[in-house]
């Protein structure tokens, strides 16, 4: 029987998939998720998941791409315990109908919730068969980690500052329409590079890009990019662009050379004392990490990065970003020439009334993930969810829930 380009390189990336996370599945033998049907990345993107089959891929995506490991430390860092009756707290309205927590963890098809206050976990539940060993897809959750790794390639010396020149770190990509981008501008997804981010279109940008990933060669992904027209002057126009974070992956990798997993382990997993090992999507075997997802890690340590962050980078009394870095990723940003446009370094700044005026942000995932920080009451969420089309068609807006928890948390 002969078998198409596509079976035999989604057969090699299943092989390749074992082998490259053989090492953090031999530390966790006993994952409880391991033996359970998934669907094909392409499903994800164009929408086509049944509920059950969302649940089940979206706590093994290691399985859908080589991966490498990020390991958990030997000191694990305790999040103390102080449970409150949350859902007997909280009520939020929608529209003219009020709701509960109940209603939120049902209808946006929440698999996993955790809040902390003061850095004590007050509230946590796992749904549909999630556990708090239960690996969970980041998507662009992943982006706030790449690009929180930039501030500490900063702090270290590897990085000059956001002035830096894309192509200063990145050689693959002089010539192209990324010539004179600063990290700055990838960081804001400023640089007037050309780009669509429709997710269900096959011929969007955005599957080009994915394509390049299913093909998992060395340096497909940096030819999609370094191929883009240029539509705008760097800096002056914001278009969203999960292109820009594999850029920035491919920044962060040449500045400190060292794989982001290992860069990432080193600087903030190990040290802040992340208690279970990641994994992290590769764009080919043993290759770069992709910067805007495929990071595969428990909710209990989305929570403790989005703690990390909250405290301002620092672990042990040691700066891991610069100063004041953790102040302003999370706040709306000024292009060249004034606009400001409501997108931090890869966070996205609070959009409701409570969150602005508490100056809260978020990483946020398409299909449910996100990690919310809100400075001004010292909370922290963080969700998974398994909604089956990444089209942002949640019936709860989770910002609203997020905001009403942290108030009754008062």
């Amino acid at each position: 029987m002969t078998h198409s380009p596509l079976y035999r390189t989604r057969i090699l990336l299943s092989l390749g998939g074992i082998f490259l996370a053989l090492p953090a599945t031999l530390q966790a033998q006993d994952y409880p998720h391991a033996e359970e049907p998934i669907g094909t990345i392409e499903d994800v993107y164009d929408g086509h998941l049944t509920p059950d089959l969302a649940v089940s891929t979206f706590r093994n995506i290691d399985r859908l791409f080589p991966t490498r490991a990020i390991p958990a430390s030997d000191t694990p860092r305790e999040l103390p315990e102080a449970p409150v009756d949350l859902p007997g707290m909280v009520r939020y309205q929608v529209d003219d109908a009020t709701y509960d927590l109940y209603d939120f963890l049902s209808l946006d098809n929440v698999t996993g919730m955790i809040v902390l206050k003061d850095g004590a976990v007050v509230y946590e539940t796992y749904q549909r068969g999630n556990t708090p060993d239960t690996r969970w897809m980041s998507m662009s959750v992943a982006k706030s980690i790449t690009s929180t790794l930039v501030g500490a390639a900063i702090v270290d010396g590897h990085i000059g500052g956001l002035d830096d020149l894309v192509t200063d770190h990145v050689p693959a990509l002089a010539g192209s329409a990324y010539d004179g981008v600063s990290i700055r501008d990838i960081l804001l997804m400023a640089s007037g590079v050309e780009w669509s981010e429709t997710y269900t279109d096959p011929s969007s940008d955005r599957r080009e890009l994915l394509r390049a990933q299913i093909e998992q060669r060395p340096g497909a992904a940096m030819e999609v990019m370094a191929a883009l027209p240029r539509a705008h002057a760097p800096g002056t126009h914001h278009t969203y662009s999960t292109g820009e974070t594999q850029v920035l992956g491919e920044v962060v990798h040449g500045a400190v050379g060292m794989p982001l997993s290992d860069y990432l382990a080193e600087k903030i997993w190990q040290p802040y004392g992340m208690e279970a090992d990641a994994t992290w999507w590769l764009d080919s075997p043993d290759g770069v990490e992709i910067g805007g997802s495929g990071l595969s890690a428990t909710l209990r340590d989305f929570a403790r990065f989005g703690q990390f962050f909250l405290e301002g980078g620092v672990i042990d009394g040691s700066a891991i970003l610069p100063d004041g870095w953790t102040e302003t990723a999370g706040l709306p940003q000024e292009l060249t020439g004034g606009e400001t446009i409501d997108y931090g370094y890869m966070w996205w700044p609070g959009w409701t009334e409570p969150s602005i005026a508490d100056g809260a942000f978020a990483a946020i995932g398409i299909q449910g993930q996100n990690i919310y920080i809100n400075p001004a009451r010292n909370v922290v969420i963080a969700t998974h969810m398994a909604q089956p089309k990444p089209l942002g068609r949640e019936p709860v807006d989770p910002l609203v829930v997020f905001d009403a928890i942290a108030a009754a948390l008062d």
